[in-house]
């Protein structure tokens, strides 16, 4: 049975009525396109003894090299005791690299090592391969609808947050 979409016009301006069985399905699609995102990089971490905090966070650091601890825990969303144990077996582990601050001394500015480096780009090459590959299937204005979606659903300050992050080099 074909789930339908109504959309009406009232004064210029386009309303998307959903029933709650097609926002049910969105929910369970999300869900499992989740656990299909996630699963390459859990085999990956279990394996080291890790979880996807550690993913997360070498994934920020990553993107933005001398990320501060304190930029780190805002974009995370965890808590200082949480984020310390994670970059604590990632440190010892020869992963990251904890910098002091060049202008601000009690700053630790993070940085992925070559072997951290290495990971990362393991973690999230079956990642950016699986989203390749839906990004084609789907096409551009899904695609871009997509984007919509999923920053519609964050909170504002989340959003802002996200969108600040489009600034960062690729």
């Amino acid at each position: 049975m074909a789930e339908t979409m109504r959309v009406h016009t009232l004064g210029g301006e386009d309303l998307l009525f959903l029933t709650d069985e097609q926002i049910r399905r969105g929910i369970e699609a999300m869900f499992f396109a989740y656990r299909a995102f996630t699963a390459d990089p859990d085999l990956i971490l279990a394996g080291m003894d890790y979880g996807r905090a550690h993913h997360r966070a070498l994934h920020f650091i990553h993107r933005d090299p001398g990320l501060t601890v304190t930029s780190l825990l805002a974009v995370l969303g965890v808590t200082k005791q949480s984020l310390n144990r994670v970059l604590r077996t990632l440190i010892e582990d020869g992963l990251v690299e904890s910098r002091v601050g060049r202008r601000d001394r009690r700053e630790r500015l993070l940085h992925l090592t070559a072997e951290g480096a290495a990971l990362e780009r393991r973690l999230s090459e079956a990642q950016r391969a699986r989203m390749r590959q839906a990004y084609r299937a789907a096409g551009p204005q899904a695609v871009a609808g997509f984007r919509q979606v999923l920053e519609a659903m964050m909170d504002p300050d989340t959003r802002a947050q996200y969108q600040s992050m489009k600034d960062l080099p690729e």
